[in-house]
């Protein structure tokens, strides 16, 4: 069609068309498909035709380095994992960082996620990348640094599957887990227990969060941004009730010797999961442990989803098959309240008593 063509070293189409004021106008599409080409020349000269002077949006040619640089600058104080995020952007840069924006394509971005598969890394963490950098392109579209198009290309590109792991303590290892633990880990792990809270929002508690007159922990911020209320058990009370304040320190878990907050935990986790002959197992479990055996108690799925502060329920339904139990006795209890019959069953933490399963995978 006469008035698209490719300029040398390019892959997009070009238009060209003449304005009312008589001038030329060149516009790049931003796009490799000649159909879409022509469907925006027709669109200017409908414009054209109808009095109207098209308002073409002049981008610049912005490299992916110079998105990055921006995108990086832009994270801070906007993002909680900003300083873990500027580590992988780095990784893209050296990548393609050169490539200008518009160069972007479907096949550029599979061909990253190829060699992320080829160094034998989990889907999920290859998910996390590809994830970043559809973000970074769609914010280079919101800051007008390239068209749209470009984004409608990455996002073509598939997520992977992902095997959800779910590993959670018996009853018998929530009790030894606690008891093979220093001193200082002690707290920390219980609270994880029994509040299914995250390491980093249980090690930067403060005093000022924690009401233990009401038995509510006030959680702030949190990863998704949502303020929570955790209730207090009376363990957890117990637990923290014994812990040494210090005015000076607003934190509730910190090394008296500093003064400052626990940081790393994990040699010392290690040390105590050695101790408790607990095999393949994070202290992340512990926020799985906290949620499997509401569910294995009953707690409906609803709950416990705001309990571990769940933006999406879907999260939460990774639970939902270690309570098959309650689902035949929902259908017992129907069926007696249609037949108009007593009909009592056991509950679920009693018929999980003697052979309760620990260790499971879900796939999504």
């Amino acid at each position: 069609m006469k008035g698209i063509y490719r300029r040398p070293n390019s892959q997009f189409y070009q238009i060209r068309y003449r304005g009312l004021d008589g001038r030329i106008t060149r516009e790049s599409t931003g796009t490799t498909k000649l159909r879409e080409a022509q469907a925006l020349l027709h669109k200017r000269k409908a414009q054209i035709d109808a009095g109207k002077q098209p308002e073409v949006k002049k981008i610049a040619n912005y490299t992916f380095k110079q998105l990055a640089d921006r995108y990086s600058l832009w994270m801070q104080g906007r993002h909680r994992s900003a300083n873990d995020k500027k580590y992988r952007i780095r990784e893209f840069v050296s990548i393609f960082g050169g490539l200008k924006l518009r160069e972007m394509t479907m096949l550029v971005v599979e061909q990253y996620q190829t060699d992320l598969l080829s160094r034998k890394l989990s889907n999920a963490h290859i998910n996390k990348q590809i994830g970043l950098v559809k973000a970074m392109i769609k914010k280079a579209v919101d800051w007008d640094m390239v068209e749209e198009d470009v984004l409608k290309r990455v996002r073509k590109v598939k997520t992977l599957p992902e095997t959800m792991r779910l590993r959670y303590l018996t009853k018998d290892e929530c009790q030894e887990l606690p008891n093979a633990c220093d001193s200082h880990l002690r707290p920390i792990v219980i609270t994880a227990l029994h509040t299914g809270m995250r390491k980093g929002e249980i090690l930067k508690l403060k005093w000022e969060q924690v009401d233990l007159k009401h038995g509510f922990i006030h959680l702030n911020f949190t990863k998704n941004d949502e303020r929570r209320d955790v209730p207090i058990s009376d363990t957890l009370k117990h637990t923290l009730n014994g812990l040494i304040r210090h005015t000076s320190v607003p934190y509730v878990f910190y090394n008296p010797k500093t003064g400052n907050r626990y940081k790393d935990i994990k040699k010392t986790f290690k040390t105590a999961l050695r101790r408790a002959k607990i095999l393949d197992f994070h202290f992340h479990d512990l926020r799985h442990t906290f949620a499997s055996h509401l569910v294995m108690a009953g707690v409906d799925i609803t709950t416990v989803s705001r309990l571990l502060g769940h933006k999406d329920i879907k999260m939460t339904l990774r639970y939902a098959h270690l309570a098959p139990l309650h689902k035949a006795n929902a259908i017992d209890i129907l069926d007696s309240t249609l037949n108009s019959r007593e009909k009592f069953t056991d509950t679920c933490t009693d018929t999980y008593r003697g052979n309760e399963p620990h260790h499971s995978t879900v796939s999504h």
